[in-house]
């Protein structure tokens, strides 16, 4: 793709290196923390001796992978993070901004973003970098730096974290484009991963009664509409907004919207 620009990545292989003789590098998460995002910083501190990724959460599908690949991961607290006392640098994925990682960053410490999201409201400085390619997940610009520099992480549960992400955020490769599906079918090669049976387990559909009790509300608020040629499917939930997403577009949505509002924050998906 033209408009990605790979010599990024040997800056960023410069940024890390040098955050690193500097101190501990932490890898945040976005907040949502789904399999994307948290594929993206498992894998990536794979290569980093000085690095651990960390969050304030795990979706279901991100918390069942990485137990299956017994992935470290370390669980932050929201109101007082404990962070190491000497940081190199610090490393944010998929998060289109600050408050998408849920906790107030230290100050006067370098900040790295690689990111796949179009929006940005982050403000960077000169010791600070970003890498936002217009592909379909993160894990992507993580799967082309391991690839190009540290080939050796990429062992069989690396490529099962970013090959997880790489599925969920394209429905599957239904909104995959070319490098989507050449990174995809790479990631696959030279390992031992069964696609069909690993599709399986990504897609597990687990669910309790309450979330069950929150889906069944969500869809008695379901309001549809068109626009031009599109039938767009819109409700808020209190949870799952991903599923009821996924709900809708199974009940004839082109577009399907779900809101969740907590804390004081609204979330479209």
């Amino acid at each position: 793709m033209d408009s990605i620009d790979r010599s990024q990545l040997a800056s960023l292989d410069a940024w890390i290196e040098k955050a690193s003789k500097d101190g501990a590098v932490p890898i945040f998460c976005g907040e949502n923390g789904d399999m994307d995002t948290i594929g993206s910083a498992i894998a990536l501190a794979s290569a980093i001796p000085k690095a651990l990724a960390c969050g304030l959460s795990q979706d279901k599908v991100a918390k069942r992978i990485c137990d299956e690949t017994n992935a470290p991961f370390r669980f932050i607290n929201k109101n007082s993070p404990a962070l190491p006392k000497k940081i190199g640098g610090i490393i944010c994925v998929d998060a289109a901004s600050p408050s998408q990682i849920g906790i107030e960053l230290p100050n006067g410490v370098p900040v790295c973003v690689i990111d796949h999201h179009p929006t940005d409201g982050w403000e960077l400085g000169e010791d600070d970098m970003a890498i936002k390619w217009p592909v379909r997940a993160t894990t992507q610009i993580v799967f082309s730096y391991l690839r190009e520099f540290h080939e050796d992480s990429l062992t069989e549960p690396v490529r099962k974290l970013l090959l997880a992400g790489l599925i969920t955020d394209t429905g599957r490769f239904k909104h995959a484009d070319q490098q989507a599906l050449s990174d995809g079918a790479d990631l696959l090669n030279g390992s031992k991963i069964d696609y069909a049976s690993f599709v399986e387990e990504v897609e597990k559909d687990e669910i309790n009664d309450s979330e069950r009790g929150s889906m069944i509300a969500g869809l008695s608020r379901v309001k549809a509409t068109t626009a031009g040629d599109w039938h767009l499917m819109y409700t808020n939930v209190g949870a799952n907004e991903s599923r009821m997403c996924r709900v809708l577009l199974t009940a004839g949505a082109e577009v399907a919207l779900t809101s969740r509002y907590r804390d004081g924050i609204t979330r479209l998906s």
